[in-house]
């Protein structure tokens, strides 16, 4: 098994009891890149209460009023916008995930999607979570994080309330048994 065969993009974080960073408590976050130079990965269950539509009017964007929630993705530039969608598409800025998914930060995404020309399946994220290089692996080695291959089913077929837990059973845990207490045989 090779050192890529160890990196986690496309597969999902979800934070234990045991990770001492409350911000991601609650959280699912999809790991977008991998590499010995760090992760970069946005959370993807954690409305924040604002709509795409917000946004858009905030860009002066004409176009259809779109009512899909925006997303906290994570801590680092929280006034970044990235766009979670399938399929790629021919945008300026984009990092694929795999051969379906991608994640793009330029404007020429939210241009279309204001003129209803986006992708068909969207998540719209202000913010990211990002790792060092060595320091998700340490988190890892340290039981703070379960992981599993990503699901685009969860992404975009489960409403955010459900994702958690569904990727949890995807794991074959039951969400009430994963809680801060440790216990002693």
């Amino acid at each position: 098994m090779g050192q890529q065969d160890t990196y986690l993009s496309n597969h999902f974080l979800i934070a234990t009891p045991y990770l001492e960073d409350r911000r991601f408590a609650g959280t699912l976050t999809l790991i977008c890149e991998h590499t010995s130079e760090g992760a970069m990965g946005v959370v993807v269950n954690q409305p924040l209460g604002m709509s795409l539509g917000d946004i858009l009017s905030q860009l002066t964007l004409p176009g259809k009023p779109v009512e899909a929630p925006v997303y906290g993705g994570g801590p680092v530039m929280k006034e970044r916008g990235f766009v979670l969608h399938r399929p790629h598409g021919e945008w300026q800025n984009t990092l694929a995930v795999n051969d379906n998914l991608a994640l793009t930060s330029s404007k020429d995404i939210l241009e279309a999607m204001a003129r209803g020309e986006g992708p068909g399946d969207f998540l719209m994220l202000l913010g990211y979570s990002g790792w060092s290089a060595g320091q998700l692996e340490q988190e890892l080695a340290g039981n703070t994080w379960l992981t599993c291959q990503a699901s685009e089913q969860i992404l975009f077929d489960c409403p955010p309330e459900d994702r958690l837990d569904s990727a949890l059973k995807q794991l074959g845990v039951n969400p009430s048994h994963l809680s801060g207490s440790v216990g002693h045989a």
